[in-house]
């Protein structure tokens, strides 16, 4: 079993960036794809991008494409989320989470409930 721990969230103007780290502990991160979701108040849990465990593949949500970038380092056991160009919308608290299937089918990696691992999140508020 793995536990994740995220951070490097905060309050950014529109337009900043930021870039939040999800470190892996328990189990070595290699093991698992891993992916971001983020969840606004009163809204479902987003989809926002995934990383195969090689980070030979990554796929994103149609909110992010262009703006984010997600990357990881399977020595220091940490995945990465860089966020450029921030809006108000993306305001929301920001979820690691660890996959054991490394599948590539984007519909599929999309889905919470593919998940088996979660971090308990960190919050990112974009102020206009």
């Amino acid at each position: 079993q793995v536990q994740l721990v995220e951070s490097g969230g905060g309050l950014v103007q529109a337009g900043g960036a930021l870039r939040l780290s999800c470190v892996a502990s328990g189990r070595a991160l290699s093991t698992y794809a891993m992916g971001w979701f983020r969840q606004a108040p009163g809204k479902e849990r987003e989809f926002v991008g995934r990383i195969s465990r090689s980070g030979g593949s990554t796929y994103y949500g149609d909110s992010v494409k262009g703006r984010f970038t997600i990357s990881r380092d399977n020595a220091k056991n940490t995945v990465y989320l860089q966020m450029n160009s921030l809006k108000p919308e993306d305001t929301a608290i920001y979820y690691c989470a660890a996959d054991t299937q490394d599948i590539g089918i984007p519909v599929l990696v999309q889905l919470p409930t593919r998940y088996d691992y979660w971090g308990q999140g960190t919050q990112v508020t974009v102020s206009s």
